[in-house]
């Protein structure tokens, strides 16, 4: 009974289905492309120390571009793993989180002193609280939806890149513009990542499935103009989408009230018409 005893005491603890999982390996094609999106973020953070803010921004947009295949080839694949959802929220919140706002903070907001950085920490802290609001939503619900709550933070970084982009192809040097206008901007997106303003998801979309022809002429003008001014287009797809939610969210706010309005109106109709209806 005492060799017994001290047989099972001695025993490794048991381990749940998530290490066993892990034991087994991880999936190479999905965990690597958040690899290149967390390699290009950091590369994001060693030119802005440099100096080389153009290249920074390009590279936030590169990081930005793998971001988005690693999920969509993970699911396509049907590699998704719980490993490579946290890796993956990890990485973008050093390329999508610190890196524009290191960028930021470099390029024009140094000048505010407190004010700059703590701008600049805001957005990192607004953009990690998004990520974790993701990921419960996530685990509760499913990503079934087509609408993300909140800006997501790989768009908001994209905004500053490409406004940074814009900025650089324009020759707009004048910083004290720049600082307001960044500032600004800072707040506005730390707000929107935080919010409950519903933006639209595409991770739905499916590219195997059959289109209209004309989808595909669409879409081979949509890289022409891209390809023709990708400094202006970017910037203005990235600032269409930003404002998206919003203007989506007012409108909606106004129909409510307009449905509200009418609704006094319609059970005053109705009071009328029981009224005819009794003296009948």
């Amino acid at each position: 009974m005492k060799q017994r005893f001290m047989r099972r005491r001695n025993r490794p603890p048991r381990r749940g289905p998530q290490m066993d999982k892990l034991r087994k390996g991880v999936y190479i094609l999905p965990n690597f492309l958040t690899s290149l999106s967390l390699f290009c973020g950091f590369y994001a953070i060693v030119s802005t120390m440099r100096g080389d803010y153009l290249q920074a921004a390009w590279a936030i947009i590169v990081s930005g571009l793998f971001d988005g295949l690693d999920g969509r080839i993970a699911r396509m694949t049907n590699t998704t793993s719980k490993f490579g959802v946290e890796y993956d929220s990890l990485a973008d919140l050093v390329a999508f989180g610190v890196a524009p706002a290191v960028l930021a903070y470099g390029w024009v907001l140094s000048g505010y002193g407190r004010w700059g950085w703590v701008a600049a920490f805001l957005y990192v802290a607004c953009g990690a609280i998004r990520l974790a609001r993701f990921n419960v939503e996530s685990n509760n619900i499913g990503n079934k939806g087509n609408f993300f709550t909140g800006l997501p933070i790989p768009a908001a970084a994209g905004m500053v890149a490409t406004t940074l982009i814009f900025c650089f192809h324009l020759d707009i040097a004048d910083k004290a513009i720049l600082s307001i206008l960044f500032i600004g901007m800072i707040y506005v997106l730390a707000f929107f990542m935080v919010s409950t303003i519903r933006f639209q998801s595409f991770k739905r979309f499916d590219f195997r499935s059959r289109k209209p022809f004309n989808a595909v002429v669409l879409a081979i003008m949509l890289i022409y103009i891209v390809a023709s001014e990708p400094q202006i287009m970017l910037f203005a797809m990235g600032l269409t989408y930003v404002l998206s939610g919003p203007i989506s969210y007012a409108l909606y706010l106004s129909k409510k009230a307009r449905n509200r309005g009418q609704e006094p109106g319609i059970v005053a109709t109705e009071e009328k018409d029981a009224t005819k209806k009794t003296f009948r």
